[in-house]
């Protein structure tokens, strides 16, 4: 008896009418995919995440009242159990990290196409963190060069693990790292498990941050 597909429920949160209303239209044709809702502000969003429940809030980051990055930092109190995934124009390095400290599954730009778009939300609700390419490479950029003398040592991870850590902090997803590493999908979710277990992580937007604070980009 085979399974239904699992629907996932989307809140869009853009103060720019045209732009909110044209993303969730587009996700709405999605299979997979139901808009439960918008919102213009990070106010507005905290209030209807806590009432319709989202599973995944697609949040823009500059906005009145209050903006993307805080309004993530309160819904990870009054809704833990939605992923908040950053979609704006903006890839500046400080949003992006303020973001992820404030507990965003993910951050992407609005240029991406609305496949890709509708596949992040659903990796996103799987618990995969996303990265967009070029944010990822603009904020490996910016980092300060690791100073002189051996390498940090992460938690007695082994080698395999600081690979997989380092591929989790570039935004790979499971299937990605498995097919750059030549392990299986559950050979990758194991050792990521292992990995937030040893290192005292939540998730792997966690992992992430702190591969780039070990210097591992």
């Amino acid at each position: 008896m085979s399974q239904e597909p699992v629907t996932v429920r989307v809140l869009v949160v853009d103060d720019q009418q045209l732009i909110r209303d044209g993303i969730a239209a587009l996700l709405s044709i999605r299979p997979g995919i139901t808009v439960v809702g918008t919102a213009v502000n990070g106010r507005e969003a905290v209030a209807k995440a806590v009432e319709l429940r989202p599973d995944v809030v697609l949040m823009d980051v500059r906005m009145p009242e209050l903006d993307g990055v805080a309004a993530v930092a309160v819904l990870r109190d009054r809704a833990p159990k939605c992923r908040v995934v950053m979609l704006t124009t903006f890839d500046d390095e400080e949003y992006v990290v303020q973001a992820l400290r404030a507990g965003a599954g993910g951050y992407l730009l609005k240029d991406l196409p609305a496949e890709e778009l509708a596949h992040a939300i659903r990796l996103a609700h799987a618990g995969v963190t996303q990265l967009d390419a070029s944010v990822a490479g603009r904020l490996a950029a910016a980092l300060p060069a690791p100073a002189p003398g051996p390498a940090p040592v992460a938690a007695g991870l082994s080698p395999r693990e600081i690979d997989i850590l380092r591929l989790v902090a570039r935004g790979r997803t499971n299937r990605e790292i498995a097919a750059q590493l030549y392990l299986s999908e559950g050979t990758v979710k194991n050792h990521i498990s292992r990995i937030l277990t040893r290192l005292a992580l939540r998730d792997r937007t966690q992992a992430a941050l702190h591969a780039r604070d070990l210097g591992l980009l």
